[in-house]
């Protein structure tokens, strides 16, 4: 007793290493008593509360933890991230560079670099023959001699030589003991010669066998299959093992045989899968695969065997028809299998396939009577019939299958080809009532999708029907406009316009007085309809909806570009009825007016604005119409009135500053900037008016003070950083321009259009580099973008380019200056149909911002060129100084 205690003493590690000031000793003090169910569920439920603890600040431990690591990784990055910037360089060294790196030494040691391998030199055959033709002398008695009296050696044939010269026959030269290696290698190379010489073609004077490219050729001899020798025995073994078990497996002999097909054994193949049909004649895929596996005339043999063995099957027939190749072959098969397997849909498809139509009515009448649950062929012999037998086959086949909504749309869709519009309706408001009596549930995404296929076959009645009669199926009705919207952008997206225009249509009878769906229908048929469907659309719109300003501005415009004047003011004066003093109205007719040089009209009308409906936009466009017209004077006047009431609009301020400006009054203009920006410290086009003004008359430290004193009142704007480095770069200072730059990244580091001229601003190898961050910053910028197709055209790679420019207009087709450079491509590397495109697409996009772009746009002496001119414009003044 007391020695066990002791030794569960000793069992106890009270080592000072294994004590925790908080836990004590890692030991359990009760480890040597017993562990009873009490015990098990204490620790249980002290288990679960650990784990719930734990839980509790999991989240936050794991937060902590993360953020650890992430401080780790930012003090100590790894030697990757240390050198990436190293690594994306590497890109651009150029072959010599790397031709010119100096080699690596090798800082082993002698031994270690030059390890002597043991040398084996093969003995010459001569050696053999020496040796063998002068014999070996014994020096010493063997003990055996004397055993047997020194006379008789145990050796018969020879007493010098232990080779006895009876024992080895074949081997040695006749008369002498002679081994000749020479000789047998020489007849090795006769044996060979002839062997070649045997199988060349003497009489057609080509050989069939290169005996300089025989070994070659033996290397295209090795097996295919690109598996390992020993998984292909473990596998051949495995195999035989299954089919010797289970010899009436099927799969076993496929296997097999195709483990045989692929090293190259395709006669081996043939032979086990025959072997399979003799072991399993009632299973089709070996007679199926036999079939594969053997020759023309042999495969025709084996399916002929199968047809007798399985008269039923279906695959084995179309098999045996796949190998006719004469039509009436095929046939035969065909109707040979009907007559065993008449209610087969896929013999009956695959017969009819191979008849004229005539013959094919006829066997798709008989088809139907065999396999009447087919829609297909009830489907196919309609599509074949008159119209009015037509009609009778799809009203047995509704008869014949009450659940399939295919025969009710066929129906539809005859009814509309034969002219019968009024019938459509009828017969899909039937089809749904019939289908839900026979207990089918209406799929709304399956009928809109047969509705698609209806506009893409050209059934436009029946895919408007299905629509209203699905449309508003399973919607709550809370959701009805957000869906249907999707559902007429979706249809868009697939091409079936005339879905959309249903679904547009039916939204428009539900919520007459909604703005938002008549504007997306009104925008449908701007892009995708004609300009009378428009017209019609938006006069229905007016009507419902008459205090939706840009209904009646979209119909006037539609007017207008159709060269019909007098109607569009007759749609803006109804306009102005329905909407007294609209802002966007008055301007809209201004701007009808002075387009058609109705200057005085415009001018009488401006006047009734200013009086009727005073805005800071309606004196703007007083003083611009003015400005234009070569008015100065009345230009300034009404400008000076404008900022009485309006002093916080910073256009009236810019307007004031360029006129002055353009009357070369340098003072005056900067006075009127300077007053317009304490009224309007933030509007960033008037800092950057009066920084080029600046610029302009060689205060180049006043404008860089200017540019800095806006930087403060407007931090992180892009516009004005953007100015102060160009600023700096036109002065000549580049690297005060890329200091800046770098600072400018710093604050705005999302900015798109400084990371374009930051690409420009690097030397032409780093660019690349320059645009990978700019895209990882930038993704979907358009001036990044931009700036990466320009990459591409100045390094002449045009299709890429090309392609980049049309990703940069897609993502933003307002950027003017997008469209310039990508017509200006076009013209240096483009077709002119390339170009014409271009053109047209700009025209529609009606771009009206970028920086160029505006420059142009805006100018006084273009206010009246049309977008196609302007684009030509701004491409002309493009240079590919990049």
């Amino acid at each position: 007793m007391k020695k066990n205690q002791t030794a569960d003493d000793d069992d106890e590690d009270l080592n000072d290493t294994n004590y925790d000031e908080f836990n004590g000793y890692a030991g359990s003090l009760f480890s040597s008593g017993p562990y009873e169910k009490d015990d098990e569920e204490a620790d249980a439920i002290y288990a679960a509360l650990d784990k719930r603890m734990d839980e509790r600040r999991k989240e936050r431990r794991e937060q902590r933890e993360k953020e650890e690591i992430e401080k780790y990784r930012m003090e100590r990055p790894k030697i990757q991230q240390q050198f990436s910037d190293l690594k994306r360089k590497l890109a651009e060294v150029t072959e010599e560079e790397w031709l010119s790196i100096p080699e690596v030494g090798d800082a082993r040691n002698k031994r270690q670099r030059n390890p002597r391998y043991e040398k084996l030199t093969p003995v010459p055959d001569s050696f053999f023959a020496k040796h063998l033709q002068s014999g070996e002398n014994h020096t010493s008695v063997d003990p055996r001699q004397t055993q047997f009296g020194g006379l008789n050696t145990p050796y018969p044939g020879g007493l010098n030589t232990p080779y006895p010269g009876g024992m080895t026959p074949g081997l040695m030269t006749p008369g002498t003991g002679e081994l000749d290696m020479r000789k047998i290698g020489q007849a090795r190379n006769t044996l060979m010669d002839m062997r070649l010489s045997q199988v060349s073609d003497s009489v057609s004077g080509q050989t069939v066998v290169d005996p300089k490219g025989y070994l070659t050729d033996l290397n295209s001899m090795i097996p295919t299959h690109g598996g390992d020798i020993n998984d292909i025995k473990k596998a051949r073994l495995l195999l035989k093992s299954v089919r010797e078990t289970n010899p009436h497996h099927p799969p076993a002999w496929i296997a097999s045989a195709r483990l045989e097909e692929v090293t190259g054994k395709l006669q081996v193949a043939r032979n086990l899968i025959m072997k399979g049909t003799e072991m399993c004649p009632k299973s089709e895929d070996v007679w199926l695969e036999a079939a594969r596996l053997q020759p023309g005339d042999t495969a025709k043999a084996v399916v002929a065997q199968a047809v007798r063995h399985l008269p039923q099957s279906v695959r084995i027939y179309i098999r045996a028809a796949e190998l006719e190749t004469d039509i009436r072959a095929k046939k035969r098969v065909l109707r040979k299998a009907l007559e065993h397997v008449p209610n087969s849909v896929r013999l009956w498809k695959a017969a009819v396939e191979l008849e004229e139509p005539e013959d094919a009515r006829i066997m798709l009448s008989r088809a139907v009577e065999c396999c009447p649950t087919s829609v297909e062929l009830w489907l196919a012999l309609a599509r074949l019939e008159t119209y009015e037998n037509a009609r009778k086959v799809l009203n047995k086949a509704r008869e014949n299958i009450p659940t399939d909504r295919h025969i009710w749309i066929t129906a539809a869709k005859l009814e509309e080809a034969n002219g019968n519009t009024q019938m459509v309706e009828k017969i899909i408001d039937r089809a749904i009532t019939s289908l839900r009596a026979n207990g089918v549930e209406i799929n709304r995404e399956q009928w809109i999708q047969d509705a698609e296929e209806c506009d893409k076959a050209g059934s436009v009645a029946t895919c408007q029907a299905i629509m209203r009669a699905v449309i508003g199926i399973g919607i709550e009705e809370e959701d009805r406009k957000h869906t249907w919207m999707e559902d007429a952008d979706s249809c868009v997206a697939h091409n079936a316009l005339e879905c959309a225009r249903a679904i547009y249509a039916y939204a428009l009878q539900v919520f007459p007085s909604k703005k938002s769906v008549w504007l997306r229908a009104a925008y449908f048929e701007k892009n995708h309809g004609t300009r009378e469907s428009l017209e019609a659309l938006l006069q229905r719109a007016v009507a419902h909806c008459p205090k939706a300003e840009v209904l009646w501005l979209m119909g006037a415009k539609s007017k207008w570009l159709a060269g019909d004047v007098p109607a569009a003011r007759s749609i803006l004066a109804l306009a102005f009825q329905a909407n007294p003093n609209s802002e966007e109205i008055w301007l809209a007719a201004v701007k009808l007016e002075s387009e058609n040089n109705e200057y005085e009209r415009a001018r009488r009308l401006l006047a009734k604005a200013r009086s009727s409906a005073p805005t800071a936009r309606v004196f703007m466009k007083s003083v611009k119409l003015e400005w234009v017209l070569g008015n100065i004077a009345a230009a300034q006047e009404l400008c000076e009135e404008a900022l009485k009431h309006y002093e916080d609009f910073p256009k009236l301020w810019m307007m004031k500053g360029q006129i002055e400006e353009q009357k070369e009054l340098v003072e005056k203009a900067r006075e009127a900037y300077n007053q317009g920006l304490k009224k309007c410290p933030h509007s960033i086009p008037l800092w950057l008016l009066l920084s080029r003004l600046e610029e302009k008359v060689g205060q180049l430290t006043r404008a860089r003070a200017i540019l800095e004193k806006s930087r403060l009142k407007n931090p992180k704007n892009p516009d004005l950083w953007l100015e102060s480095v160009r600023l700096e770069y036109r002065a000549g200072l580049k690297n005060i321009a890329n200091t800046l730059m770098a600072k400018a990244l710093q604050e705005c580091p999302n900015s798109g259009i400084l990371w374009s001229e930051a690409i420009f601003l690097e030397a032409r190898p780093q660019r690349k580099t320059k645009s990978v961050d700019a895209l990882k910053k930038c993704e979907h910028d358009p001036h990044v973008l931009l700036a990466v197709a320009k990459l591409f055209w100045s390094e002449r790679k045009i299709t890429k380019a090309r392609e980049w420019f049309h990703r940069t207009v897609k993502i933003d087709s307002d950027l003017g200056d997008a469209w310039a450079f990508f017509y200006k491509f076009e013209l240096q590397h483009g077709t002119e149909e390339q170009q014409e495109e271009v053109r047209k697409r700009c025209e529609n996009a009606e771009p009206r911002h970028g920086e160029l772009w505006c420059d142009v746009s805006k100018d006084i002496e273009n206010w009246q060129k049309k977008i196609g001119e302007i684009l030509v414009l701004v491409a002309a003044k493009l240079k590919n100084t990049f």
